[in-house]
């Protein structure tokens, strides 16, 4: 509704823009052409015509007479033409000879520059010629039709009234184009802005992974690539904060259980271990025996419990500027050792950066991601890492060639949970995604390049995070 009041308003705005500013170019250019076409008189046209037909009239008169005249007195010889040529005439004297008259003025064609004056002597034909000095009457006599005809043709019609209107009508057409341009243009503005205000709203509603689509490269589609970019950090925010959360009930939960089991590992640990002390009788050998399975069993309580402890607490955090290039190669030969059968490959670009980020807390990441990878792979398998940038953060990625990770584990594969595994307690990946989040980057599940399963390691880089 609020995207269709903006369309609305932009053509009102196109209305009252060209409305008054159109009315007062029609009323300007009416005014204009009816003083213009005043200076176009059709009496005056007619006048001038008149008077040029008095004058060609008079002119003609005059020279029909003298040519007479000359021609009675002797003056002018004739030219005597002889009726049994009579087919040989030009048409107009044919047509005299057929006549009754007994004499004929004949202008010469086409254009009426001589006059012939045509006489019945007995049985002959006397032709009188003379030349009008240039002047042709018969351009003369087409002029003054042309004129007459034309001064008709301006009384017939109101040309102040035919400009106006084809004025108004080309304006209108004009306008009318307009309109519709601006109209549709209205549209093109309004319905990216309605998506953005629906996007926004499904935003505002909590629906983070609503993505539009951007229809051109303009500011625009520029804010709308703005909205999904906005959206996509919202959501990974929201998740990583999410995952936090539940990191900080698991490490309630954790504290809980350390604090219940110290209570009762420690008075059975100091319980046997006087046993041991006090024993005078029976057999020695069955009490140690017995007595150091009881302290090993502790022990790994103990273990187990301190596992959970570090993953309840919250060491503090010593960023600085660190080379992964050189932490991974270091991981990577301190661990050659505890699994000769596993082949490792250290892939590191050039354009890698530094990162920003508390080293024992990096190293402790790579070590497990490494550690991991190296028991998924098993002898005779492969570990790959490789390390370079993700835009402006540092990444590291660890690959192995083991089964990879079921669709069931991806769901539950960074919270904490019970391992049988010889050394694990199931919480490496929670404290080591934990560790990664409170760094500003992520510990992420990708695909694996040597057929098995992919992690990848992100840490925000020097330049962007140093203060």
């Amino acid at each position: 509704m609020g995207v269709n009041r903006l369309r609305h308003k932009l053509v009102l705005v196109f209305l009252a823009a060209t409305l008054l500013p159109l009315a007062a170019v029609l009323w300007m250019s009416s005014a204009l052409m009816s003083r213009s076409l005043a200076f176009i008189s059709i009496d005056d046209v007619a006048v001038l015509a008149g008077s040029l037909e008095h004058v060609g009239r008079e002119y003609y008169r005059q020279a029909r007479q003298q040519l007479k005249d000359e021609a009675l007195s002797g003056r002018l010889d004739p030219q005597r033409l002889d009726p049994a040529s009579r087919s040989t005439w030009p048409t107009p004297l044919q047509h005299f000879w057929d006549s009754a008259e007994a004499e004929r003025f004949i202008l010469s064609e086409p254009d009426g520059d001589r006059l012939h004056y045509a006489v019945r002597r007995g049985q002959e034909l006397w032709l009188y010629t003379t030349t009008l000095d240039g002047v042709r009457m018969g351009e003369i006599t087409r002029t003054i039709g042309e004129a007459r005809a034309r001064a008709g043709d301006l009384r017939q019609r109101n040309l102040p009234r035919g400009f106006t209107l084809a004025l108004i009508l080309s304006s209108a057409f004009v306008w009318t184009f307009s309109l519709a341009a601006v109209f549709y243009l209205s549209i093109r503005i309004s319905r990216p802005i309605q998506q953005l205000t629906t996007g926004l709203g499904q935003v505002a509603a909590g629906r983070f992974e609503t993505r539009l689509r951007p229809t051109s490269r303009d500011e625009i589609g520029l804010a709308v690539e703005a909205f999904n970019k906005t959206a996509g950090q919202l959501q990974q925010n929201r998740d990583r904060l999410v995952y936090l959360t539940q990191v900080a009930s698991w490490q309630l939960l954790a504290r809980k259980m350390a604090h219940e089991l110290k209570n009762s590992l420690t008075p059975i640990r100091l319980t046997v271990e006087e046993i041991v002390a006090r024993q005078s009788s029976g057999d020695p050998e069955f009490f140690e025996r017995a007595a150091a399975i009881v302290v090993d069993e502790v022990t790994s309580l103990e273990r187990r419990v301190r596992a959970f402890s570090e993953f309840a607490s919250e060491p503090e955090a010593r960023p600085a500027r660190l080379d992964l290039d050189a932490i991974v190669r270091e991981r990577v030969q301190l661990l050659r050792g505890a699994h000769p059968g596993v082949a490792y490959q250290v892939r590191s670009f050039h354009d890698a950066p530094a990162a920003w980020a508390d080293g024992d807390q990096v190293k402790g990441i790579v070590t497990n991601l490494l550690e991991n990878a190296a028991e998924a792979a098993g002898d005779g398998g492969a570990v790959l890492v490789v390390t370079g940038r993700s835009g402006t953060d540092a990444v590291v990625e660890v690959h192995d060639s083991g089964p990879g990770v079921s669709a069931e584990a991806r769901s539950r594969l960074f919270e904490p949970s019970i391992s049988f595994k010889k050394h694990g307690m199931g919480l490496g990946l929670a404290i080591s995604r934990k560790n990664a989040l409170v760094a500003g980057g992520d510990l992420l599940l990708v695909e694996g390049r040597l057929g098995g399963a992919g992690f990848r390691l992100v840490i925000p880089s020097a330049e962007r995070a140093e203060p």
